[in-house]
């Protein structure tokens, strides 16, 4: 089985590039099943029931959030209704939407957990670790054969300590919030694949996305300017899982890179 993940999606721009190349990118890669992070799908931050339907639409399995899961607050009207979207589990206990998912494709249960770190992300969340066990046996109970984890985290050794935990407990662990992709993509002795960021999917000439000068103007003056995505040419990052559909250890990983 070959499980696609695409980079964070910002603003329309990175909508629109999904849209146009998910056809092509799953003939290429013979891709079974698809899953995105949309947090910032929405303007930059958020996202919203028509983008979800878009994304549906075109191909994607599963949505997966972040930090600015709450950013469009219409969320708050269909979460509860989206099986195929999560949000980071280690949330507050009793928030609404779901932090994992059991999804039936191609004669297999795949689990997806997302989860948000703890280290320079804001806010307050419960252990990403102790919630990735809770979560786990949760999709295992449902059946999952398959597990992956969208891991929505700035530290770079908060996601490879998070691999360690994890790499005989899951199939596939990768990293997103940073928008830039690393080079770093690594099949543990477990068989566990693992990156530490998938990159992002949107504007090309940005900074992570957003209009450059105005992310120049808040370096250079330390001064609030309001973040606008820019606009113009589009990327594509993602990241190809290669699963053996027997002992549903990875067997190869791909980075993709559009532009």
């Amino acid at each position: 089985m070959n499980i696609l993940m695409i980079g964070d999606i910002v603003g329309k721009v990175g909508v629109d590039a999904v849209i146009k190349n998910i056809s092509k990118l799953k003939e290429t890669y013979k891709v079974d099943f698809t899953i995105a992070n949309g947090e910032n799908s929405a303007d930059g931050m958020g996202i919203t029931r028509n983008i979800v339907g878009d994304l549906y639409a075109c191909g994607v399995d599963v949505i997966t959030m972040g930090n600015h899961t709450w950013g469009k607050k219409d969320i708050f009207a269909f979460i509860d209704d989206e099986e195929r979207l999560v949000r980071p589990a280690n949330y507050a206990e009793g928030i609404v939407g779901r932090g994992s998912t059991v999804i039936h494709s191609h004669g297999h249960k795949i689990g997806v957990i997302n989860l948000i770190g703890r280290v320079n992300m804001g806010g307050s969340y419960d252990s990403p670790f102790t919630i990735a066990d809770r979560e786990i046996e949760k999709v295992k109970a449902q059946g999952a054969e398959i597990i992956v984890v969208d891991f929505h985290a700035e530290a770079t050794a908060e996601k490879i300590a998070l691999a360690y935990y994890l790499k005989d407990k899951v199939t596939i662990l990768f990293g997103t919030h940073t928008h830039v992709q690393t080079a770093d993509e690594k099949i543990y002795d477990s068989g566990m694949g693992y990156i530490t960021d998938i990159g992002m999917t949107g504007p090309a000439n940005s900074v992570i996305g957003m209009d450059v000068s105005a992310a120049l103007k808040r370096f250079l003056t330390q001064m609030p300017e309001r973040y606008a995505c820019a606009q113009g040419e589009a990327m594509l990052n993602g990241v190809v899982f290669e699963v053996d559909d027997k002992t549903h250890k990875v067997q190869n990983i791909t980075r993709i890179n559009i532009k």
